[in-house]
């Protein structure tokens, strides 16, 4: 997700708030125009924007990541520790980078955009991925930003080569007896050859590790990754995914999207390039990406289709939202931020709708689609994968909650779109971001919009 600088205000500013939350009760309602003022920061402005933002959810410290720089703040906003990441000689037509081998193209001083930043609890660091270099990734110490290493040597430690700061999200999966994993989607750029979509790393205990960054599993036939065919550009020029957010819950691991197709309108002989918005399943223990699902997603209300998905977040439903959707408490509840309509990713409508999804009730989805591919029914529907339709395959088995699918009738698109529940809606100040939690058995959101205001 791309943010002006005024929506990145409103972003320290909610980082602020939800740390208040801890010592100060929200029971009275406050105007937000208290006589305590906002606390802001303001960092280098010839560095350019602020791109990422992560709370350490044990002492409240706020790493940020910007054009050449990670800062490392205070819960107050205060500076405590800066890194500079950038700017270097490199050439985006360089790969391998020209650190690993020579480069006829010619370098030039190029700026660093933090492309995600991640924080690893389980081994006090922070993953601070950038554009320089076909996008590889520095792992720095929590306490200081102190460089622990930096993969370089091999190709899997090169990520994207998407100078955006909204191509790349990555979902770590920690494990108490083992190396935990990393799950990396990105958009390509038209370069499938040299970058997977999605792909599941190893996260090594020692930064400096030869096997960090490399796949959970590589043998000649099957990987940990799943990449966008060639022939998918010749039908669809522009084609890639756009990774909007990703989380992990249950068994499994689950990215937001944004992509391209090409549909038949009604009454049309000729097709024409929509966006549509899905969920990507993934089970965490799959090594040959087996598990992949695609189901769409999207929002309606009062007639008018909001399918454009600019934000999302991950939340617990809490007793009282629970009560009216029949759901558990602790039950996962998706928030979402759609714009209007279907066709204009770049320039989206300024209308826009904030809508739930349960998560279960997608899991329930996906479940009924398996079982009836595994019936035979129907085909694979996941057409810029397959560019085809392929029949599915009958299978006598049983298929639960956790099924993590076999090397057939996978990967598997759900055709059918699952519509979320809109509770608001904005029709001259398009919504950007979305957090939300629970206090007191409420479920409060909190929402950016594109002029930079917040509305909770």
């Amino acid at each position: 997700l791309i943010m002006s600088p005024a929506m990145w205000k409103w972003t320290c500013l909610v980082s602020h708030l939800l740390l208040s939350t801890t010592v100060s009760p929200l029971g009275r309602q406050q105007p937000l125009h208290s006589k305590r003022p906002f606390i802001s920061f303001t960092g280098d402005q010839a560095e350019g924007n602020f791109n990422h933002l992560v709370v350490d959810e044990r002492t409240g410290h706020i790493y940020l990541g910007a054009v050449n720089r990670i800062y490392k703040l205070s819960s107050d906003l205060k500076v405590l520790v800066t890194h500079q990441t950038g700017p270097d000689e490199d050439n985006p037509k360089c790969y391998p980078p020209r650190i690993v081998q020579t480069c006829n193209e010619p370098l030039t001083p190029t700026n660093n955009i933090n492309k995600m930043l991640l924080i690893d609890y389980k081994e006090n660091r922070l993953i601070a991925c950038g554009s320089l270099y076909q996008g590889i990734c520095k792992l720095l110490r929590l306490d200081d930003l102190f460089k622990l290493g930096e993969p370089f040597h091999k190709k899997e430690h090169y990520l994207s080569g998407v100078n955006e700061s909204g191509s790349v999200f990555g979902v770590i999966v920690s494990y108490s007896n083992m190396d935990d994993k990393l799950f990396i989607a990105t958009a390509v750029d038209g370069k499938p050859e040299y970058f997977p979509t999605i792909s599941s790393r190893k996260l090594t205990k020692n930064s400096e590790a030869d096997g960090m960054f490399a796949y959970v599993f590589h043998d000649e036939f099957v990987a940990s990754m799943i990449k966008i065919p060639s022939d998918t550009f010749t039908i669809i020029p522009d084609f890639d995914i756009y990774y909007i957010y990703g989380f992990s819950s249950g068994n499994f691991v689950y990215f937001l999207t944004l992509q391209p197709e090409m549909i038949s309108p009604p009454g049309s002989t000729t097709k024409e390039q929509v966006y549509t918005s899905k969920l990507v399943r993934l089970c965490k223990e799959d090594t040959a990406f087996n598990s992949y699902v695609e189901v769409p997603i999207g929002c309606e209300k009062n007639g008018v289709e909001y399918r454009l998905l600019q934000a999302a977040y991950l939340s617990k439903a809490g007793a009282i939202l629970a009560r009216s959707l029949g759901v558990g408490p602790e039950d996962d509840i998706l928030f979402t931020v759609f714009s209007k309509g279907q066709k204009r990713k770049m320039k989206s409508l300024d209308e826009s709708a904030l809508c739930i999804f349960v998560l279960k009730k997608i899991n329930d989805r996906i479940k009924d689609r398996l079982q009836s591919c595994y019936r035979g029914e129907g085909t694979l529907d996941l057409a810029w994968l397959k560019v085809k339709d392929i029949p599915c395959s009958s299978a006598l088995l049983t298929i639960d909650d956790n099924f993590c699918g076999l090397d057939m009738n996978a990967p598997l698109g759900v055709s059918s779109m699952v519509r979320g529940l809109p509770i608001f809606t904005e029709d001259g100040d398009r919504m950007t971001s979305v957090i939300a939690y629970v206090y007191k058995n409420h479920s409060l959101a909190f929402v950016g919009t594109k002029s930079g205001k917040l509305k909770k």
